[in-house]
């Protein structure tokens, strides 16, 4: 028989512990030492998948609600960042859904950063630029973002994990609740499509 790996020791088993001793779920305390430590990672998923700031805001906000009402059930059968990262991925896939009518991407929101300064695909980091350059390199990024926008929600989801996250595929598949086979398919799939769509938008920007 072969040998059942032990599930590796949750880094943050014990703040989340002392969330689910809490009575409260204010944003006090160890609820604020939770949200503290994903808020960041939470809005940047969330953004990298409903594509603008306004969306995303919502999203987290959705996320971390749910977070705090059900964490008291939470039993570490899974990795508890996987779980945060599930509930993130969902909340905006079903935003995105209900605002699909009248949701379109604008370069000023695909250009807000949010509270981290990361919230789009930077493409260059230089201190000093010129005006033409950054203008340029600001048009690129939109479009890098915009063409990740064009994903289907499970492929874009899964390529805002993977590049955006640096998930491994074996926590892609726990946070997702899907096979490694099906992981490793549909970022084959995202890698095609965003090859299509990006090839000719950069030898645009780069051998023009």
């Amino acid at each position: 028989m072969g040998e059942v790996q032990a599930m590796p020791i949750d880094s943050d088993r014990e703040v989340v512990l002392r969330c689910q001793e809490c009575r409260s779920a204010g944003l006090d305390g160890a609820y604020r030492e939770l949200y503290e430590l994903y808020r960041d990672r939470v809005y940047n998923v969330c953004y990298r998948i409903c594509g603008n700031a306004t969306d995303a805001l919502d999203a987290s906000q959705e996320t971390f609600g749910i977070l705090f009402r059900k964490i008291e059930g939470f039993r570490f059968e899974s990795r508890f960042s996987s779980w945060v990262y599930r509930i993130a991925v969902n909340a905006s896939i079903d935003l995105k859904r209900r605002a699909a009518a009248r949701w379109t991407a604008s370069l000023d929101a695909l250009q807000d950063a949010g509270p981290t300064g990361s919230g789009r695909f930077e493409v260059a980091d230089t201190d000093l630029e010129q005006p033409t350059a950054a203008a340029s390199r600001h048009e690129l990024e939109a479009e890098i973002q915009s063409a990740i926008d064009r994903l289907s929600p499970k492929m874009r989801a899964i390529t805002v994990l993977r590049y955006t996250e640096s998930l491994s595929y074996e926590e892609i598949s726990e946070t997702l609740q899907i096979s490694l086979g099906t992981v490793k398919s549909r970022l084959s799939r995202a890698h095609a499509a965003l090859d299509r769509e990006l090839t000719p938008v950069l030898d645009k920007h780069y051998l023009a």
